[in-house]
């Protein structure tokens, strides 16, 4: 099947005329979408977020689960632009300790607070939808910082931008020209709050990723707001009330293949691929989560039984034990304060845990030391 996804328009930057790719509005047409090829996946993609959302009732507090999520989803997203920091880098950062790639856990960081305005924002009655004027705020937060300063934050852009080559002429893609962007984002703003499109929400959210990629809109971090509007449109079309899929996992691992599906909707007016290939994503990450979240549950109950038969442990410990889902590294003073106890009570509480291997020190040091819930973060990072 061959469609025309596209025209070209002509863009001059750096001393250099390109044919500047100008993409139609969606939904795609001449032909239609070729809904039949993918419906089977379209109901193993929703089944499995039906599923994953099911499953978060295993455990005591969907806070856990969502600290983790929203953390991995953030890591992973980042990583697939370059960014090296672990998620152990995280944690450290969130506890007060000293992490080595200060750049990329910031950058992180920014996702972090980019995708909480989205969340916030949506879920007031009075915040913004999902609109350029949201996107331009998260991508603010996203770029706020020493690497993003140079990069208009917040902006959308006023100069032509490519992607792949060492200048314009012989790059990989050339996305629209500054001048047609806003337009662009116009029309695909319309077409996400349009009543009714018959297609399948997931099917659009897909659609819609692929076409904010191809309209590149900032000079930097077009990725990672594309992949937060992925997790934004899922709320809104109420296909996971939180967000606990983390789909950029399955990006990252098919980072290749993601680019290429993406490529050939441009080359090729190919969008059938793409759209099977996000909703396979989708599936797999969301079956993924599922079994994370089943032994995430499974380990903390089994902890928490270990601990509730110790002859020595306290209130304080009981406490603690509670608060290391979302405070996996810790120092005994972080402890102190989170208790609001004292330090004699918080160091008591942290050698419970520890003599039942629930926690473990990691420093070897006789001062400063710090705890880690081991088994928990290996299930997070593996």
């Amino acid at each position: 099947m061959t469609r025309s996804t596209g025209s070209y328009a002509l863009s001059t930057t750096l001393g250099e005329s390109v044919r500047a790719f100008v993409p139609y509005p969606l939904p795609p047409a001449d032909p239609p979408l070729a809904t039949v090829s993918f419906a089977d996946l379209n109901s193993q993609a929703e089944m499995a977020l039906a599923r994953l959302a099911g499953v978060s009732g295993l455990v005591p507090s969907v806070d856990w689960l969502l600290y983790s999520a929203i953390r991995k989803e953030a890591l992973l997203t980042s990583q697939i632009e370059g960014t090296q920091a672990t998620l152990t880098d995280l944690f450290d950062d969130e506890a007060g300790l000293t992490v080595n790639n200060t750049d990329d856990v910031a950058e992180v960081t920014n996702y972090l607070r980019a995708f909480r305005l989205v969340q916030e924002q949506l879920r007031d009655p009075k915040g913004l939808p999902i609109s350029v004027r949201l996107l331009c705020n998260a991508h603010r937060l996203l770029l706020d910082g020493a690497r993003g300063a140079g990069k208009q934050p917040g902006e959308l852009r006023h100069s032509q931008n490519w992607i792949g080559g060492t200048r314009p002429g012989n790059a990989v893609f050339v996305p629209p020209p500054p001048d047609r962007v806003a337009e662009l984002l116009t029309q695909l703003e319309r077409f996400i709050h349009q009543e009714s499109g018959g297609l399948p929400p997931l099917v659009n959210i897909a659609l819609i990723h692929a076409q904010f990629e191809t309209i590149h809109p900032f000079l930097n971090g077009n990725g990672r707001i594309g992949r937060l509007l992925i997790a934004a449109l899922l709320e809104h079309w109420n296909l996971l009330a939180e967000p606990l899929l983390y789909l950029s996992s399955y990006l990252k691992q098919h980072q290749a293949e993601y680019y290429r599906r993406l490529s050939i909707i441009r080359s090729e007016g190919d969008w059938e691929s793409w759209v099977s290939f996000f909703l396979e994503g989708v599936a797999v990450s969301a079956a993924e989560a599922e079994r994370n979240i089943i032994a995430v549950a499974s380990l903390i109950a089994a902890d928490r039984r270990r601990l509730l038969d110790a002859p020595k442990a306290s209130p304080a410990s009981y406490r603690l034990f509670e608060l290391l889902p979302m405070m996996p590294r810790f120092t005994v003073e972080r402890v102190r304060q989170q208790l609001a106890t004292t330090f004699l009570t918080a160091n008591a509480a942290v050698q419970v845990l520890e003599k039942l291997g629930i926690v473990v020190e990691v420093t070897g040091q006789k001062k400063n030391r710090h705890y880690s819930y081991q088994a928990y973060v290996d299930l997070l990072t593996r």
